[in-house]
């Protein structure tokens, strides 16, 4: 479990001050040590594939991303440290339907410099048949060492 304060400082940040972020809705649901989950309510300008309908894989990627740097951001010990994607793989498994998102991530990895992430996107009751899942990898930033 995180402390209260970093759980709420990164809801806040995650949720409220990235412009993007908030454009999507956003929301963070759960936050732990090495793992965060959020969640996007469905809106049409989210269709990617009209004929389908699917949701456009970069909304799915964009939640995945960000999901994945709020769970290495459980990690880090100064609020002053920072963390940036360096790589992002995604494995589109199946459409995206016209339902909520979930996105989770879990830290497999969180060294001084670099974390790796592995990440999952499901619909709700549908964490066994994710539509998409990958792999995130995070740049750390000590703020000791800037």
């Amino acid at each position: 479990m995180i402390p209260d304060e970093i759980d709420a400082a990164v809801k806040q940040f995650m949720e409220d001050q990235i412009p993007f972020n908030k454009y999507l809705g956003m929301k963070v649901t759960y936050l732990g040590e090495g793992e965060a989950r959020f969640e996007v309510a469905f809106r049409e300008e989210f269709i990617g594939d009209p004929f389908r309908p699917a949701l456009h894989g970069g909304v799915i990627s964009s939640v995945l991303d960000t999901c994945g740097g709020a769970a290495v951001f459980t990690t880090l010990s100064d609020f002053e440290d920072r963390a940036s994607t360096v790589d992002l793989r995604i494995d589109y498994l199946r459409p995206g339907r016209k339902e909520t998102l979930i996105a989770e991530a879990h830290v497999a990895r969180a060294g001084n410099r670099v974390a790796v992430v592995r990440l999952s996107a499901y619909h709700p009751g549908e964490k066994d048949q994710p539509i998409a899942t990958g792999t995130g990898v995070y740049n750390i930033r000590r703020a000791k060492d800037a």
